[in-house]
């Protein structure tokens, strides 16, 4: 009898011991699950940009892996030396000359350059930006496996090599590296720009831009096949306040930016600025005239390096001009692209430095900059502090014949611009002959105005 009660006893003891840890379990499983929130948009930009996610991120675990621990190393020294050698210089710049900014930024021919759209215009509350590579799909890094993650690290770490030492990607190369990996697309740049920028993400949505230039959610499902896809980021910035970035992925050739619905949705914006840099020159050709036009029709404030919008295509009675840093020709890519109006401007007119280096000419004291005010919009007071002013005046007559244009042209600087295992090799030969020699070749007796019609070619 004693037996059997000491057996009813311990098995009652068992159980009761049992269920004391199965509560013990789920308690302490609930508390852990209190503490350790899903990944968030900004806690996985935040650790692909080498940086802390939050306290309690189901992410944290992963700052303890070395690969990444390294990641976050050379990130922290690369975004040092730019931060130091442009980003604060080009912010100091932007503070003294473009004080009065609009909104928008309609930043085309970017890719997923957000670092520099910021630096130079941190107070719009709207950037719209446009590439032709892939957005990718919203980065979920709880679905790597550790040697996946380590990849897709140093996948990230080569697509910012080009930017972060030249202050532009390379096409090729972008086409490259955002196209393979466990993390493709420019979202994941996008995501190491906004939080190194010290921005912090609210939303993320994948959209599409109907025929109408409307924005729908993009759910996956194939609908028009003149829709665009591309993505939103909502998010705040260092002061609080709301912001939204646009990227889509659409070739903005005639074709594609009118009847895509594009241009429709950036003219739902209104009026804005206008950012153009390392744009290969294309609105140089006829075939993107109708970007260009939007652009100068649209854009109140205009800043670009000479890759943007050839000069002879501001009208005087609708821009002001300043200029910035020194113009000596395109790099030995895009020699055919030579302006010798914009020369004649930089040799004649008032140029002020800049203490940076941007665009293909990305050394320091060789790196140029035009900013364009609309009038009516400084008359009204819009850009009124803008710093900018006429660039104008009497000056001899140009020749326009072909021998002088190309003349010209092979006195510029020559130079190579070679895209080699992700990096660009420039060989410099230095042959000035001069362009202030070619203006003094003036037709005797003659004068012109900088807005000389006959430039409208």
């Amino acid at each position: 009898m004693g037996t059997i009660v000491e057996r009813r006893i311990t098995a009652r003891v068992q159980i009761l011991v049992a269920v004391t840890l199965a509560a013990t379990l789920y308690i302490g499983a609930m508390a852990g699950g209190a503490q350790a929130q899903p990944a968030n948009a900004n806690d996985t930009a935040r650790l692909l940009a080498g940086m802390q996610p939050a306290p309690g991120s189901s992410l944290l675990a992963l700052t303890k892996e070395r690969t990444w621990q390294q990641h976050a190393n050379r990130l922290n020294a690369i975004f040092a030396q730019v931060e130091n050698r442009q980003l604060t210089r080009i912010r100091i710049w932007s503070r003294a000359k473009l004080t009065t900014p609009s909104p928008v930024l309609f930043y085309m021919f970017s890719g997923p350059d957000f670092l520099y759209a910021n630096a130079f215009f941190p107070n719009a509350t709207t950037y719209v930006m446009s590439g032709l590579e892939p957005t990718g799909p919203v980065p979920d890094l709880t679905k790597l496996s550790r040697d996946s993650l380590a990849y897709g690290q140093r996948g990230v770490e080569e697509s910012l090599s080009s930017i972060l030492t030249y202050s532009f990607f390379q096409t090729i190369d972008m086409r490259r590296t955002l196209v393979a990996g466990p993390m493709p697309g420019t979202l994941p740049i996008l995501y190491v720009f906004l939080a190194r920028s010290g921005k912090v993400i609210q939303d993320v949505s994948l959209v599409r831009v109907d025929e109408e230039g409307s924005v729908h959610i993009d759910n996956g499902v194939a609908g028009d096949a003149k829709s665009i896809r591309g993505v939103k980021v909502d998010f705040v910035d260092e002061e609080a306040r709301q912001k939204t970035l646009y990227y889509f992925t659409v070739n903005i050739d005639n074709d594609g930016f009118k009847n895509s619905g594009f241009m429709r949705f950036c003219e739902s914006l209104g009026t804005g600025d206008a950012f153009i840099k390392s744009a290969s020159y294309l609105m140089h050709r006829d075939h993107f005239s109708e970007v260009r036009s939007f652009l100068l029709e649209r854009s109140r404030l205009l800043l670009q390096d000479d890759s943007g919008i050839p000069v002879n295509r501001f009208d005087q009675a609708l821009w002001q001009l300043r200029l910035y840093g020194h113009y000596s020709g395109p790099i030995g890519l895009f020699a055919n692209r030579y302006q010798s109006k914009l020369a004649q401007l930089f040799e004649q007119g008032h140029v002020e430095p800049i203490e940076f280096g941007i665009g293909y000419r990305w050394r320091p004291q060789t790196s140029n900059l035009m900013l364009a005010v609309k009038t009516d919009a400084a008359n009204d007071g819009a850009v009124s502090t803008a710093e900018v002013g006429p660039v104008s005046g009497e000056a001899p007559v140009i020749g326009e014949h072909g021998s002088d244009v190309n003349g010209t042209r092979r006195a510029n600087e020559a130079e190579t611009h070679k895209a080699s295992r992700g990096r660009l090799r420039h060989g410099t030969k230095v042959v000035r002959a001069g362009v202030r020699a070619r203006l003094s070749h003036a037709r005797a007796g003659a004068s012109w105005s900088f807005w000389s019609p006959s430039w409208r070619d």
